[in-house]
């Protein structure tokens, strides 16, 4: 098997995959005699992704690691192929979401100090059920309560391969801007579904 076709074989199971994928997995449908060592295939991710450059879809690197999208530019068009309009995040919610993001690992007391607020359960189950939040493990104070964090979901979500790409909190001065840069009401990959407002949610 030559280049241009493991190329080919690479650009076939990344479209069929339908969630990311990384080297390991993709190396793995290739043949002991017709896979491409590490190296061979981040070439051939790198010529894939300069290929779409500018067209209607793109390839990413997200934290789970690689997979075909509709780029943001293109989302306006796209997202007329649903009917329904997508869901907005309150505003709780994006605190909630931000806080863990930017303070994590941290309790849900630490939270509502911070917000001066009670956070909702709902809203912390929302998240958890999205699977963009975990326990991480626990503070070693009474009562022991959880810490939490995000995870590779919330970061594959809005298209991010690190915490470290988060937008520096020095250069946002509102959740506004936040909203702005993660593009929360309608996420990296494609409308966010409608249940989006947890029930009971603070406004």
């Amino acid at each position: 098997m030559n280049e241009e076709q493991q190329k080919a074989v690479v650009e076939a199971v990344l479209m069929a995959a339908g969630e990311p994928l990384g080297l390991q997995q993709i190396q793995a449908v290739f043949e002991d005699h017709e896979r491409p060592d590490t190296l061979a295939l981040q070439q051939i991710l790198d010529a894939l992704e300069e290929d779409y450059r500018g067209r209607g879809a793109e390839l990413r690197r997200v934290a789970s690691g690689y997979r075909f999208q509709v780029p943001a530019d293109w989302s306006r068009w796209v997202s007329r192929l649903w009917e329904e309009r997508p869901g907005r995040y309150s505003r709780a919610m994006l605190e909630t979401l931000a806080l863990i993001a930017y303070r994590q690992p941290i309790t849900r007391g630490e939270i509502e100090d911070v917000r001066g607020v009670t956070v909702s359960t709902s809203i912390v189950r929302t998240l958890q059920e999205r699977g963009w939040i975990r326990v991480v493990g626990h503070r070693d104070v009474p009562g022991r309560p959880a810490l939490y964090g995000t995870t590779r979901e919330f970061l594959d979500y809005f298209n991010l391969h690190s915490l470290d790409q988060l937008p520096s909190l020095a250069e946002i001065r509102d959740l506004d801007s936040i909203n702005v840069e993660l593009d929360f009401g309608r996420g990296a990959d494609g409308p966010a579904s409608g249940d989006a407002d947890a029930p009971g949610a603070e406004s």
